[in-house]
């Protein structure tokens, strides 16, 4: 508690209530509400959860006004420069930057959890050949939860960890085997001797009709980007998992509704938009027929991979992620790509409008990821699969940070109710 209250006063009866104003280490102070209802009879209206602090966290911040992201205190272009995908995890779980002898235990302990029982891989021959591969993953990952139930004490810590370092390994050996199940190639298993990144493009692009050599620029910006998407504190898809898992639910569990969460086009799914509005968008000349198709209120249309919903400036990530695009795309010869020419003349035209200038709609990291992705080869229903493929880290890191909080209650919110008032029943014969 900082000390400080907030006055409220009843407008009918005018009494006050004073609140007490609990104050974190940086960011906005909160309003402890929870006496609220007790004492006065009414909930707080907040759709969206816009202005509402669902809970105490550690791990990341987020200033959306001077775009800053830092994951357990370190700002991301740090992290983003310095380390990997592998040491930003350790981060996350565990709240601090490993020494060597931790990264290279926790690295090992990752590489070799990367199998998946063969029953369980067996599973995606029920799947139609044109699923979309996020059903897929989000079905197979609940299905773990009935492989792996002799280690999913959530108040054992040891099996909390268990749980953190398989669902980290495994995830990347479903999400290839959902690709490979979609282009009806048979499944690559894992290599324990690649890392992360090398690892995953082995299980999606290696068939056993040749030999297949990760290309280290291909795994560079896999692991940039999936240190960019790690964690984005209570978004939608973490909050579910928080949710799902608040009611002591098996955590595999938790983690499918959050891949679920993941797939809506305005959340995981928008950088498979971006890429859909590029291709209707079609060439340049286009571009300011579509700009202004976007500007006008009556035209569904909308520009995807613009303004954030918590950024008013700049998404730091997006910043770092241009650059990487530039990089990726000459190191692999295809900086001739029709898609990102058109990318980059519909970032200069929409940074220039004073439309997007007022509403402050910059590019987010969206907007560039989906181009990587192309250029690395994978089509564009495998995007927000690689998205979950990263969150995963920070929801777990999330749902053990929950679990073992000690105001950690179920979540149940409330509502304004505006159905009908009560109705006596009618029979069917009188209506």
């Amino acid at each position: 508690m900082s000390g400080k209250k907030f006055s409220l006063q009843n407008g009918e009866t005018g009494e006050s209530l004073e609140l007490p104003v609990r104050s974190g280490t940086v960011g906005p102070d909160v309003v402890d509400i929870r006496s609220l209802y007790g004492e006065q009879g009414v909930f707080t209206y907040d759709p969206g959860f816009a202005s509402t602090a669902s809970c105490e966290s550690k791990i990341t911040f987020i200033d959306g006004g001077k775009g800053v992201l830092m994951y357990r205190g370190y700002p991301i272009e740090q992290l983003a420069q310095r380390s990997s995908f592998i040491e930003v995890a350790f981060l996350l779980l565990y709240g601090e930057l490993p020494n060597a002898e931790e990264l290279e235990a926790f690295e090992q302990s990752i590489r070799t959890h990367t199998m998946i029982n063969e029953t369980m891989l067996r599973l995606f021959n029920g799947f139609h050949h044109d699923a979309h591969p996020m059903a897929m993953v989000a079905g197979v990952v609940g299905s773990m939860s009935a492989f792996y139930h002799d280690t999913t004490d959530i108040q054992d810590q040891r099996h909390r960890d268990i749980f953190a370092h398989r669902i980290i390994a495994k995830i990347p050996t479903i999400a290839a085997a959902a690709y490979k199940h979609a282009v009806g190639q048979p499944f690559t298993y894992p290599r324990n001797e690649l890392n992360y990144a090398a690892n995953l493009l082995h299980m999606f692009f290696a068939v056993p009709a040749e030999d297949y050599e990760v290309d280290p620029v291909a795994a560079e910006a896999i692991d940039l980007l999936f240190t960019l998407h790690a964690d984005h504190e209570q978004n939608c898809s973490t909050s579910t998992v928080r949710l799902a898992g608040s009611s002591g639910a098996n955590p595999y569990s938790a983690i499918a509704a959050g891949i679920a969460a993941l797939w809506g086009p305005a959340h995981g799914g928008a950088n498979e938009a971006v890429l859909t509005m590029l291709q209707e968008i079609g060439s340049v000349d286009q571009i300011e027929k579509y700009v202004a198709k976007a500007k006008d209120r009556d035209d569904p249309f909308r520009l995807m991979g613009f303004g954030h919903r918590v950024y008013k400036n700049f998404d730091p990530r997006a910043t770092i992620i241009r650059e990487a695009c530039h990089r990726v795309l000459a190191k692999l010869g295809r900086t001739d790509t029709p898609l990102f020419d058109l990318a980059l003349r519909l970032e200069e035209i929409a940074l220039k409008d004073e439309y997007f200038i007022e509403k402050k709609l910059y590019p987010n990291v969206d907007f560039y990821s989906g181009i990587i992705y192309r250029a690395l080869g994978l089509p564009t229903s495998m995007f927000t699969v690689m998205f979950a493929i990263a969150r995963t880290v920070g929801w777990v890191s999330h749902w053990r940070e929950m679990i073992i909080d000690p105001e950690g209650r179920i979540g149940r919110p409330r509502q304004l109710y505006s159905g009908p008032v009560q109705r006596d029943y009618v029979p069917i014969s009188q209506r």
